[in-house]
């Protein structure tokens, strides 16, 4: 049976502490790029927060991570990307981004209605001797290229190499699970396979306050978000009402 991997975020449990931004960046060999800004910077994990657009005593706030929603049907940058440089892998559902291919045409990143993926606009550099702490399942990727969240999938590659080294077809789910799951202090990023019924992800996505961003589209997003709050909810459609502001770490 196909895996489908995605993730299940517990917003009523996100602080926006940024613990996941940072592991996502240091298991992705992301660049600290100083000169980078809120427009150019590669954040394939950001964390945003938004707000009920009230004031005073009736305000209320909350940190939603955005990342690559890893769409399952009519997937907008499959379609539009001239190169082949994306694709679903049907093994797992995610969607694979491969800068080889890339020619920096930004379609996808125009085609994305979740804004979430980043062009890289310098070369990558890092302050001496940090290169040594670079992760070395992860290639560093050449600048004029566009770059995504794509599960860590040097991870699953482990799994799967550790599976096969011990004779086995299936991976253990603890073998595989991505940097931001693994840093995030409150726990409230699950990730699992949304094709078994039995795996705790797939039943939380089912929860009654359970939803997908933009679900209308008919994209089919594989992270799903939680909250008990009605106006969190409410965010999932564009014309909600509250706004949305980046938070940078």
């Amino acid at each position: 049976m196909s895996a489908r991997y995605g993730m299940v975020i517990d917003l009523d449990r996100c602080t926006g502490c940024g613990a996941c931004m940072m592991a996502c960046a240091a298991e992705n060999n992301v660049p600290p790029l100083p000169q980078a800004s809120a427009r150019t910077g590669l954040t394939p994990m950001l964390v945003r927060k938004v707000s009920n657009g009230r004031e005073g005593s009736d305000r209320r706030e909350t940190f939603i991570p955005i990342l690559c929603m890893h769409c399952e049907n009519d997937t907008p940058c499959v379609h539009v990307c001239p190169q082949q440089a994306v694709e679903v892998d049907k093994a797992t559902g995610i969607v694979m981004q491969m800068p080889q291919r890339c020619l920096g045409c930004r379609y996808c990143m125009t085609a994305c209605p979740y804004h979430a993926r980043y062009f890289n606009w310098w070369d990558p550099s890092w302050p001496k001797g940090m290169e040594k702490s670079l992760n070395p399942g992860v290639a560093v990727r050449m600048r004029g290229v566009v770059e995504k969240c794509n599960l860590c999938h040097a991870r699953l590659h482990s799994a799967v190499e550790k599976a096969a080294a011990a004779g086995k077809r299936e991976i253990d789910p603890a073998d595989y699970v991505p940097a931001c799951v693994e840093g995030c202090p409150t726990a409230a990023i699950q990730f699992g396979n949304l094709a078994d019924p039995r795996d705790p992800v797939a039943q939380a996505s089912h929860s009654p306050d359970a939803f997908r961003l933009l679900e209308r589209l008919g994209t089919q997003p594989k992270v799903y978000y939680k909250s008990k709050a009605a106006w969190v909810r409410a965010l999932a459609e564009p014309n909600s009402g509250p706004s949305m502001e980046a938070k940078h770490v």
